[in-house]
């Protein structure tokens, strides 16, 4: 019984094989335009989702645009000394983010303690900060630059006024503190900065387990229109309501934008070279019904049945998109790998062989190559052999 099943299926394949040996000039055009549609898709893939990495990293290091505060901070002192005259104990950090789904709104929260302090002939702005949280994916870099305990970076003008050097020792309130580096000039606020780690810093000021800042990132990627600034302040009366949060809106609002183009575009090309694929099938099929009316009206004529006809040329379709797949994909992949490197610098090393785009393209480009052969098979099958006869 197997046997006898067996032997058609192998007497079709052999017929689609000889039609396209038959046809091979129409089969290798159509199996090129085919193979161009993946190519062009697997590398878009490819190098969009290293886009997608390099425009998160570009956007992430624009800095922090949430600010965490103290629900008592007044507002009017904050804004004009840069940090609230309130603390908050640095407990709250790890209720935070022991909150379920958090970090589907505030990432990289960074707990700081900021107080003006007396400092060789004038003052200085103390910051102490402590380690980057982030979610669970261990993919996400902390931000900023990482501090020792019993070390100090220190502004440009602070530097400069101090007279001190990386490998100097610097007495803060009786507290040695090792030079790390003096940064360079920033032309703002932080050239009169003294960053040491959270706990030196409470030491100093006799604060201890006390903040008065947490930093984060906001994870909703929404324009001011979208008033992404209520959602959030929701989210945090619910997780923390002992504080209160402020957005950055320039810088939230450039990060989102420069986000929703990226998603924009994928969303507009994808599709796209979709279509263009299943047109370029669609118009050979057309050509290969119309180029050989005759030839299916004999094959009519002899008794041969409609769906043979239709079988043969949605088998010979699929076949193509089968082959076009993992010609496409080969060629896509290597122009990724040649190709992106030297766009997305950033993130150079993490592109790699998506392999799920291999499965993906042996599913949909045949099923898209069969879609679009569908057409033109169902007229060959429906053609009247008399009419076909006639018309020759």
């Amino acid at each position: 019984m197997g046997g006898t099943q067996e032997k058609p299926r192998n007497l079709m394949l052999g017929l689609i094989f000889k039609e396209m040996w038959f046809r091979k000039m129409q089969a290798l055009l159509c199996l090129c335009g085919l193979a161009a549609v993946v190519s062009l898709m697997t590398a878009y893939l490819t190098t969009e989702k290293a886009a997608d990495r390099e425009t998160k990293r570009i956007t992430r290091d624009l800095g922090f645009n949430l600010r965490i505060l103290p629900k008592e901070t007044d507002m009017d002192l904050y804004w004009f000394q840069g940090f609230s005259d309130q603390t908050m104990p640095q407990s709250l950090v790890e209720k935070l983010t022991q909150s379920e789904g958090v970090f589907m709104t505030y990432n990289h929260l960074m707990a700081s303690l900021r107080q003006k302090i007396s400092l060789g002939n004038g003052s200085a702005i103390l910051v102490g900060v402590a380690p980057t949280v982030t979610s669970a994916d261990k993919k996400k870099r902390p931000m900023g630059f990482s501090l020792e305990p019993g070390t100090a970076h220190l502004g440009y003008q602070l530097g400069l006024r101090l007279g001190l050097k990386a490998g100097d020792i610097l007495q803060v309130k009786g507290l040695s503190l090792k030079v790390a580096r003096v940064m360079v000039e920033y032309g703002n606020e932080e050239d009169v900065f003294l960053y040491t780690t959270l706990q030196d810093a409470q030491t100093v000021t006799g604060l201890e387990g006390q903040i008065n800042e947490i930093k984060a990132i906001d994870c909703l990627c929404l324009t001011a229109d979208q008033d992404p600034v209520s959602i959030l302040r929701a989210e945090l009366e619910k997780r923390l309501p002992e504080a209160k949060v402020i957005q950055d809106r320039v810088q939230a609002d450039a990060r989102a934008r420069q986000r929703q183009m990226v998603e924009k575009k994928f969303s507009f090309l994808s599709p796209f070279l979709m279509v263009a694929g299943a047109v370029w099938v669609a118009v050979f099929a057309m050509l290969n019904v119309r180029e050989r009316r005759s030839e299916i009206g004999i094959w009519r004529a002899l008794g041969k049945s409609g769906g043979m006809v239709a079988t043969l040329f949605l088998g010979k379709a699929l076949l193509l998109g089968g082959v076009g797949a993992l010609m496409g994909f080969a060629v896509g992949n290597q122009l990724a790998q040649a190709v992106g490197p030297e766009i997305f610098q950033i993130t150079a090393k993490a592109i790699q062989t998506e392999w799920s785009y291999l499965f993906w393209a042996l599913v949909w480009t045949p099923l898209l190559s069969a879609m679009a052969a569908f057409i033109p098979a169902m007229i060959a099958a429906s053609q009247d052999p008399a009419y076909s006869l006639r018309e020759s």
